[in-house]
């Protein structure tokens, strides 16, 4: 286990206080990197997520996709909680939890719309989850976000609130914008990995790409990971230590939207019969979220400086320290969950995060 494994957990926060602190005290940041964006995402963290990602696809096993994909009940247990319990969670913790913030209230609502496509091959990877099952479900969200996200924000920001007596939000979400999110964070990752995969096998074999050349390669996945939380952070440094007593009101929603999310996703996917990794797999990907689609959309429909962009940019202060210590929660509570399943890890100090 590396030096940066072994301490990833101090290394996030050390990178979350950089940013802020960047963000806060270097005047003409932001401006600085905001100059080049794709689509409203700032091209240093683009890169940033580009880098991140490209390891930890490069090492999924793509002529293997084909048993996921007839797995139906991996399938349909991941489709419905993305998709159906996931929104109706946060919709509910964001009307609970804050009832006198409406943009606060939108903004999470927008987050929960927001299928995570970026950062849950991390975690999953630490939490030794099922990659290919990862890629292939990934890849459906990123369908899924393209074709239902505008109609679930028509859904939960007009129709139901309406339904329920509740005041209602106008907004009108950009198609244009979602597409270009799921095209660069995963297709062009996801691309440079199966064709990495594929050259590499083709001249030198599976035994030299897996154990030879893998290993080189990813240690860059944790170095994109801290790049992109760092120039996160410190885009909005200055938002977020300004209001610490609303970012403490967003903060309540999502920290109880991520953990009940993800073990109401681990306890359904054991109960449906999924194995430790797989159902590892669900749960990281229907806890997460795309913040950098939510982020967006936010300052698309709404303003940059709007309140719904300040809860887009609260939810990965919240989420990045909250699915890493889940991870600790998955590698203790494997054997413990899942007694005598093959793909649990055997206890955390022999895994890739210590206990």
């Amino acid at each position: 286990m590396s030096f940066l494994d072994r301490w990833l957990p101090a290394w996030i926060l050390v990178a979350m206080a950089v940013g802020l602190l960047m963000g806060r005290f270097i005047p003409g940041l932001n401006t600085t990197l905001e100059a080049v964006t794709i689509g409203e995402v700032s091209l240093p963290i683009a890169i940033g997520l580009l880098v991140m990602m490209y390891p930890v696809l490069a090492k999924v096993r793509y002529d293997e996709t084909h048993r996921v994909a007839g797995d139906r009940r991996l399938m349909a247990t991941s489709l419905v909680l993305n998709w159906l319990v996931g929104p109706a969670l946060m919709f509910t913790l964001a009307w609970l939890l804050l009832p006198d913030l409406p943009e606060y209230r939108t903004g999470l609502i927008i987050v929960g719309l927001a299928r995570c496509i970026a950062m849950v091959f991390i975690w999953n990877d630490l939490a030794c989850g099922d990659r290919e099952a990862a890629a292939v479900l990934v890849a459906i969200n990123s369908v899924f976000q393209v074709i239902a996200f505008g109609a679930l924000g028509w859904f939960y920001l007009q129709v139901l609130p309406s339904w329920l007596g509740l005041p209602t939000t106008s907004t009108d979400f950009s198609v244009w914008a979602i597409v270009l999110s799921v095209l660069v964070f995963l297709g062009v990752p996801l691309l440079a990995g199966f064709l990495t995969r594929h050259v590499g096998e083709k001249a030198k074999g599976r035994t030299w790409y897996e154990e030879t050349f893998l290993p080189r390669i990813g240690p860059w996945a944790l170095y994109g990971l801290l790049f992109t939380i760092v120039l996160l952070f410190a885009l909005q440094g200055e938002a977020i230590t300004s209001n610490p007593w609303d970012v403490a009101r967003i903060a309540l929603p999502l920290l109880a939207y991520f953990v009940l999310m993800f073990g109401i996703s681990l306890l359904a996917s054991k109960a449906v019969g999924l194995s430790y990794a797989k159902s590892t797999t669900v749960a990281f990907t229907a806890a997460g979220n795309n913040f950098e689609l939510a982020i967006a959309v936010a300052i698309g429909t709404f303003g940059v400086t709007s309140g719904q962009a300040l809860a887009g940019v609260v939810g990965p202060l919240i989420e990045v320290p909250v699915l890493v210590g889940l991870i600790y929660v998955c590698l203790w509570a494997g054997r413990r969950l899942f007694p005598g399943d093959p793909t649990a890890p055997a206890s955390p100090s022999r895994d890739r995060l210590p206990a």
